[in-house]
């Protein structure tokens, strides 16, 4: 299986890195920039799980691409999407897959819109990783979990070959038959955690100390689910209980992504994340009155965004 991997940062580069690592036909989709940096220092993972040096992993820029693949993994950021789109489109083919590791579900219509729905399965990862100053992709934690499917819940010949592919590469593989649920879940997870660090700058633990705290979060997550329901993915009981007390913890370090790159006043996904949650939640009936808690966080999250481009300017 020719496998293409858009990108080679934290998601792309850890489970591409990987399955290269493990013998695959990996090649990476990158910039001019990321290509020079790959064939002077190599493709460098550093992981509590295993580290690895890969040099000179094969790479390609987006206008020497000339033939298709059989799997495209796309881990860019969701507003970089369409850019992302651009550079690939070349490499899909008649038998062409594209798993998307992104937030949120917009991705899918876009995707859709470009190459058909058959082409685009679904898909979502677990991994907390980042690239450092060199580089390196930094593996943060031990967990490191992709799952994937047809969106319709068929297992099909073509998911047990993608499934076989990531197989025994040193990472977490799953075949999922409600991928959906799945990636509604992980937005609400999502969601709720991006939504309250990101609005109160603090971690889960720094609000469970503050008054009301522990109700703020809950509620949010409770606005969040909501729209989950609503469009008939009511997150399972057993995930609501964990992700309960994943949000409660006294003194819990957690943060999101999005909180972090507001601390770093760098881009963020909040179209994708909040709103377009908000945008779902209003098509499937929900009165703006019965999301308070998600309209404050994306006005939040906007007015930073309002304020970062006028300091870019």
């Amino acid at each position: 299986m020719r496998i293409l991997v858009v990108g080679a940062g934290a998601v792309g580069g850890y489970f591409g890195g990987r399955m290269l690592a493990a013998g695959r036909d990996v090649t990476f989709l990158v910039r001019p920039q990321r290509a020079a940096l790959l064939a002077k220092n190599g493709l460098v993972i550093k992981s509590p799980v295993s580290d690895l040096a890969l040099p000179q992993p094969p790479t390609v820029l987006s206008e020497q691409l000339k033939s298709s693949y059989d799997l495209i993994i796309l881990s860019c950021k969701a507003y970089d999407l369409d850019d992302a789109i651009n550079s690939f489109a070349a490499a899909v083919g008649e038998q062409t897959m594209i798993l998307p590791l992104l937030n949120g579900m917009r991705h899918l219509e876009s995707l859709e819109q470009r190459f058909g729905k058959d082409k685009v399965l679904g898909g979502q990862c677990a991994i907390s990783s980042t690239v450092d100053a060199q580089g390196a992709i930094l593996h943060l934690a031990p967990m490191h979990a992709l799952t994937f499917g047809e969106r319709d819940g068929r297992v099909t010949e073509r998911a047990r070959q993608v499934l076989a592919a990531m197989s025994g590469a040193g990472f977490d593989p799953q075949l999922s038959e409600n991928i959906m649920q799945s990636m509604w879940e992980k937005w609400v997870l999502l969601a709720s955690l991006a939504g309250s660090t990101s609005l109160m700058r603090s971690s889960i633990g720094d609000i469970m100390e503050a008054p009301d705290g522990q109700q703020f979060v809950l509620d949010l997550l409770a606005e969040c689910s909501s729209v989950a329901t609503a469009a008939g993915h009511a997150p399972g009981t057993g995930f609501l209980q964990q992700l309960r007390g994943l949000l409660t913890t006294a003194g819990s370090p957690l943060t999101a992504s999005m909180f972090r790159d507001i601390e770093n006043r760098a881009r963020i996904e909040a179209d994708q994340i909040i709103g377009n949650l908000i945008e779902r939640g209003r098509s499937l009936g929900l009165k703006e009155t019965s999301l308070p808690l998600l309209r404050l966080v994306y006005t939040h999250l906007k007015s930073y965004e309002a304020r970062s481009k006028r300091s870019a300017a």
